[in-house]
């Protein structure tokens, strides 16, 4: 327990560092909707509002670290089952350079986050997660082309075993994002 709390501030301390830092990409914040599944069949729709960080670490030839805070809302569904949650989390990307096809330029990136979500209930379709208060995991990938954005995720939410039982829930999820 004390091991998770932590890393989670390490985690969350690290990433609020990178938040003040310069970086010259376009678009520092967005907006995003998303649209997916947990692997019961449970729908998941998502909309959040996304900040970037302005900094660029671990520059290569081949690309560097950077990232941004999701604030998020989400609602599970299942035969008239539901669950709101409200989840924020700071996501490492790792952009590859630059490819040109075109009149396009498009980036190519993975990333990684652990993030807190607040649900108003903590069962559906008879999973018990056992508390209101979740982690919000995620990896994933996607293309950035100008200020368009489309990733794939797999997301995972627990309580960290802070509280029995703890069924969790992994969803797959489509996301699109428009930075302005």
């Amino acid at each position: 327990m004390k091991r998770v709390l932590f890393l989670l501030v390490c985690f969350i301390g690290t990433s609020t560092y990178a938040a003040a830092q310069e970086f010259s990409a376009p678009g520092g914040w967005g907006v995003s909707l998303g649209y997916g599944q947990s692997t019961d069949r449970i729908d998941i729709y998502r909309a959040g509002l996304l900040k970037q960080w302005h900094i660029k670490w671990l520059e290569s030839k081949t690309g560097y670290v950077c990232g941004y805070f999701e604030l998020s809302y989400n609602r599970w569904e299942h035969d008239g089952d539901d669950v709101n949650a409200v989840a924020f989390s700071p996501v490492f990307q790792y952009i590859f350079h630059a490819f040109h096809a075109g009149n396009a330029t498009w980036y190519p990136y993975i990333e990684a986050g652990i993030g807190v979500a607040g649900l108003d209930d903590y069962t559906i379709k008879n999973r018990r997660l056992s508390s209101t208060f979740q982690f919000e995991d995620r990896v994933g990938a996607g293309i950035r082309i100008k200020n368009a954005d489309i990733s794939l995720r797999y997301m995972h939410y627990s309580n960290a075993d802070l509280k029995a039982p703890n069924d969790g829930i992994d969803i797959f999820i489509g996301t699109l994002a428009w930075y302005f």
